[in-house]
């Protein structure tokens, strides 16, 4: 069974904080960010719920790799690289 691993960026409804993560599993992790599982989580603090963006990758490290390079960005590249495939910041989790 191939496994696969996503980069994600989700962003409150505000669209004023932006997290990137890495999962196996980007609907359980979606889910449990909305519902709040860790109440002391970033993402809870911020109300960050709304998923706007995913890479999918064959290879952990290479997931890994383009994780730590989203995070290393600025905030306006972060939001040029939503904007390709997500140019009105919708939650694609509704999908």
């Amino acid at each position: 069974m191939k496994k696969e691993y996503i980069v994600y960026l989700m962003m409150n409804n505000r669209n004023s904080v932006i997290y990137t993560g890495i999962t196996n599993n980007l609907d359980k992790r979606v889910i449990e960010h909305q519902q709040k599982i860790n109440p002391q989580s970033f993402t809870a603090k911020y109300n960050v719920n709304k998923l706007v963006y995913y890479e999918m990758f064959n290879y952990v490290h290479d997931a890994i790799n383009r994780e730590k390079q989203i995070k290393g960005w600025r905030r306006e590249k972060k939001l040029q690289l939503i904007r390709i495939i997500n140019p009105k910041l919708e939650d694609l989790s509704i999908e």
